[in-house]
């Protein structure tokens, strides 16, 4: 069964995927993939220094991920450029990784952006992590450090709290504490693996 699992920006979907892979899911990371294809001496980061020069490589020859999320967070043209060459790259092992699961295995695909990509249609079910928009920005200002402005640019840039939760097969609310959300994503384990 082939699972997409989703939710904004400090939803608690890292969490959520977690959980999933302790109840025995085969979880493939797309931002762990995405930082895999460019690793140095990988033909992804080759392509990426083709397009945006050298000033996107830190002084050990690795990706500078600040330095290319300046580029194309606030310039569409620039993302899609980049895009285009980490993508491909991305689906790629994903088609590999998905592969190699065990035959009857539930794989969970852990897309930050799968509403945006408008790919939920792949996937046997969706599952969506969801919490307020206010308990967001809080768990960015408390938890990671953000300031205000980088936490509201960041939600954004990212589809609706409604965009997301309009492709939900199960939508996981995680508004209350982490018994409470561990409780809820053994239900829907339970409802994906009874079919």
């Amino acid at each position: 069964m082939r699972v997409g699992l989703t939710g904004g920006v400090a939803s608690g979907k890292s969490t959520v995927s977690s959980i999933l892979a302790e109840l025995g899911a085969v979880v493939i990371d797309a931002d762990q993939l995405a930082r895999e294809v460019v690793e140095p001496g990988t033909p992804g980061l080759a392509a990426v220094v083709a397009a945006f020069g050298d000033e996107v490589l830190t002084e050990d020859g690795a990706l500078d991920r600040a330095k290319v999320g300046q580029i194309v967070f606030n310039d569409t043209e620039q993302r899609r450029r980049l895009e285009s060459i980490v993508h491909p790259l991305v689906f790629e092992r994903y088609a590999e990784l998905e592969a190699a699961a065990p035959a009857g295995a539930v794989v969970v695909h852990d897309i930050p952006l799968l509403a945006e990509s408008g790919r939920h249609e792949d996937f046997d079910a969706v599952i969506v992590v969801d919490a307020p928009r206010e308990l967001q920005i809080d768990r960015m200002l408390v938890e990671r450090g953000w300031t205000q402005q980088d936490a509201e640019g960041r939600i954004g840039a990212q589809a609706t709290r409604e965009q997301r939760n309009a492709i939900a097969t199960h939508l996981i609310d995680n508004t209350g504490s982490l018994a409470d959300l561990r409780a809820r994503v053994h239900e829907v384990f339970d409802r994906l693996t009874a079919n």
